[in-house]
């Protein structure tokens, strides 16, 4: 990879990473499930008119809107409304990871390696040490309900990577943009139903009258910057490399999202979350690459 496309992975690293913090931002001035249902307006209009339709079933469409789309982050953004720290918010969402390798194998009969069971594991007690980390009565409280929202979000976006899975391989070849802004047509309905039935019409009616110039540029930042251009540079360098090349720079978003949170916002981790955080990335390092140091090694061994 040339250094200018490393360069451009890092910078869709720090945008995604900083995304969680902007969400925040957002969420001050306007109730979850309404910015969500903004969030996805802005996805799709105008890019709509100039983005042409991905050529795969309606069914696919449909699939990867409700649940990569709108459950994922309808839970997110409630998660992080109700307490969850964005930065933490961030390593959490990788739970994505593990919840695609056991739905991988429960429903598509996807092998586990050994590797990845390790993984699974470091990380479910990363979680343990996480959540008993944030009953300590201090600052970094995290809500046990932020929590579990932020792990349905994870398992909403695993949802979406399996159901799409065979969609996907029997598509040919299709734009992630086109897949983005076109599936952002779904979850427009139901965030906005939601919104009605759970935050009320005066709040609604409230929030946009009174929108303010900070959520304003959130969803800018969250529509535009992190979804157009940031899966727009995302998808270049995918279909210019090996996937191998370019998803472990995914797992610096975490990192990103820690660290922004902390110099924006001033989020505080105690040192037992800290642990938890720890064992959370060790474990999904382990199952990213365990596999091929396993197999590396065994090869070395049998020479």
């Amino acid at each position: 990879m040339s250094i200018r496309d490393m360069l451009l992975a890092l910078c869709v690293v720090v945008i995604w990473g900083v995304n969680f913090v902007v969400i925040k931002v957002g969420l001050h001035g306007m109730p979850p499930l309404l910015l969500g249902a903004l969030r996805f307006i802005l996805v799709v209009f105008p890019a709509i008119f100039f983005v042409p339709r991905p050529k795969i079933p309606l069914k696919g469409i449909v699939i990867y809107g409700l649940t990569i789309s709108f459950a994922q982050f309808a839970f997110l953004f409630c998660a992080i409304n109700l307490g969850m720290p964005s930065g933490i918010a961030s390593v959490v969402l990788q739970s994505q990871v593990f919840f695609s390798v056991l739905l991988g194998a429960l429903i598509l009969g996807e092998k586990i390696k050994r590797s990845q069971i390790i993984g699974i594991l470091m990380a479910a007690v990363g979680m343990l040490v996480l959540a008993k980390g944030g009953m300590t009565g201090s600052l970094t409280d995290i809500p046990l309900i932020a929590l579990l929202f932020t792990l349905a979000a994870g398992f909403s976006w695993a949802c979406g990577n399996i159901t799409n899975r065979s969609i996907m391989q029997n598509a040919g070849k299709t734009s992630i943009m086109s897949l983005v802004v076109w599936s952002a047509l779904v979850p427009i309905l139901p965030f906005l139903l939601c919104s009605w039935l759970f935050e009320g019409q005066a709040v609604i009616e409230s929030s946009v009258m009174n929108i303010g110039i900070p959520t304003v540029l959130a969803l800018c930042y969250i529509a535009y910057l992190s979804t157009h251009i940031g899966y727009g540079l995302w998808g270049s360098l995918l279909t210019r490399y090996e996937t191998w090349r370019v998803t472990p720079f995914a797992l610096l978003v975490p990192v990103v999202g820690l660290t922004s949170g902390a110099l924006i916002l001033g989020e505080q981790i105690s040192t037992l979350q800290i642990y938890g955080l720890l064992l959370i990335m060790l474990g999904l390092l382990v199952n990213v690459f365990g596999g091929k140091l396993m197999a590396k090694r065994a090869r070395s061994l049998s020479h």
